[in-house]
Parts: structure tokens; C-alpha cells; sequence
């Protein structure tokens, strides 16, 4: 016997059809905030980076860095690296966004959000849309899952042309060459899953110095506005 009778049924796709306006509410207040917030870098990581990680302290000196250079920095607003970033563009007088989503894990927002710039999502991928659309490059340190998920959505959004091409910054030579690696060996050279142009996408660096010149190097050619 089925677990779910007709009725039930029915009343799940009553639901579905009612969240269409809760998606679209947070599609319209992201887009309605960000498009008044002017060209930002997104900065992603672990969530559980602690405070004393040698990660935490960069993410704060990229931050501080890329306000320097006139852009905003965007993060998911929650603790561990998002902290650090928004921590670096507070201290050096920048925009701070965070783009907020309750987490079993992450029990908090972090303090270093500006006021008006903090958005609040029920939806992961209402949130990652605002993220690819708004953001002028993603600069991308140690994390998990979650920072993987944003990381390949970048590339294969704009490896297929569905965004405009921006700068994807690894960090951290020793975390992310196991990798790209894998990646250049497997995917490329095994397998062929992948083509050689689509590496080009990937910038592996170690330094505040270098994120800062691959973000002013690209924008020189491709100027700034919202990816699609």
C-alpha cells in the first residue's frame, strides 16, 4: 500500500505552487538590495575555521585588500572564514554583505556585517544566484562541501555561458593542488571530461598581492557589471 494517498499528494502540489511566491520574494529583495550595492568580491571558505587558523588571518588581510581596491566583499555571513572577510572590509571602512542562511552548524550571523547589507534566505539557490550575479570574481579559501558546491557552480555556469566569465581564485597552494591535480590528471588527461581551456578558469595563488592583481588585471579588460 502507498505511503502517500491521492489526498496528500494533492496537498503537496498545493504547497509547491504557494512556495513560488517565497521564492520570488527572496529573488526580488536580493536582487532589488545587491543592484544598490555597487561591484562586489564574494570570499568563501569553511564555516569552522577557527580564529587562530593561519586561513582566518589572510581572509581578513584579502578583505582589508580588496575594499582597498574599490570593491565590496560579499560572503555567506556566517561564522569561520565569512567572519574574517567580513571582518577585514568592516576594519578597513568597506562594504560588508553577508548573504545569511540558517545552518544546523552555524548558529550565527557574524557581527561584521554592515546593517543595511545583510540579506536573509530560506532557499540555497536563491542564495547562489544572487552570489554568481553580483559578485565581480570569487576568491575561494579552505573549506568543505559547501564551498566546493559554490566553487563548481562558478566554473560550470561559466564554462557553459550561462554567466559571464569572472575570476575564480583558489588560496592556499598546499589545500587545493590534491585538486587540481586530480583534476588536470583525471579529468583532463584520463578521461577527457574536461578541456584544456576550461583550467583557465582557475587561478591557484598563495598571497593577498597576487588575488588583488588577477582581480585588476581582469576588470581592466572586462570592466564591471552584474554577470547575467
Amino acid at each position: 500500500m502507498s505511503r502517500l494517498n491521492p489526498k496528500g499528494w494533492n496537498e503537496i502540489k498545493t504547497n509547491d505552487s504557494w512556495a513560488i511566491f517565497k521564492i520570488m520574494g527572496e529573488f526580488v529583495n536580493g536582487f532589488e538590495k545587491m543592484s544598490k550595492i555597487g561591484p562586489c568580491v564574494s570570499i568563501f571558505g569553511s564555516a569552522r575555521t577557527k580564529r587562530d587558523n593561519e586561513y582566518y588571518e589572510l581572509s581578513v588581510e584579502i578583505a582589508r585588500s580588496i575594499v582597498k581596491a574599490g570593491y565590496g566583499v560579499i560572503t555567506g555571513g556566517g561564522p569561520g572564514i565569512m567572519e574574517a572577510a567580513n571582518k577585514g572590509a568592516k576594519e578597513n571602512n568597506g562594504r560588508s554583505v553577508g548573504l545569511c542562511i540558517e545552518l544546523p552548524f552555524e548558529q550565527f550571523d557574524n557581527v561584521y556585517i554592515d546593517d543595511d547589507k545583510k540579506i536573509d534566505f530560506d532557499y540555497f539557490f536563491v542564495r547562489k544566484v544572487v552570489f554568481m550575479k553580483y559578485s565581480q570574481g570569487f576568491v575561494v579559501m579552505p573549506g568543505g562541501f559547501g564551498t566546493l558546491d559554490e566553487l563548481f557552480e562558478a566554473i560550470t555556469l561559466i564554462q557553459t555561458h550561462k554567466i559571464e566569465k569572472f575570476p575564480i581564485i583558489l588560496v592556499g597552494t598546499k589545500f587545493w593542488s590534491g585538486l587540481l591535480n586530480w583534476i588536470k590528471q583525471t579529468l583532463l588527461d584520463e578521461t577527457n571530461n574536461i578541456s584544456k581551456k576550461d583550467l583557465d578558469l582557475i587561478h591557484l595563488v598563495d598571497t593577498k598581492e597576487e588575488v588583488i592583481e588577477i582581480l585588476e588585471q581582469f576588470h581592466k579588460s572586462y570592466g564591471l557589471s552584474p554577470n547575467f
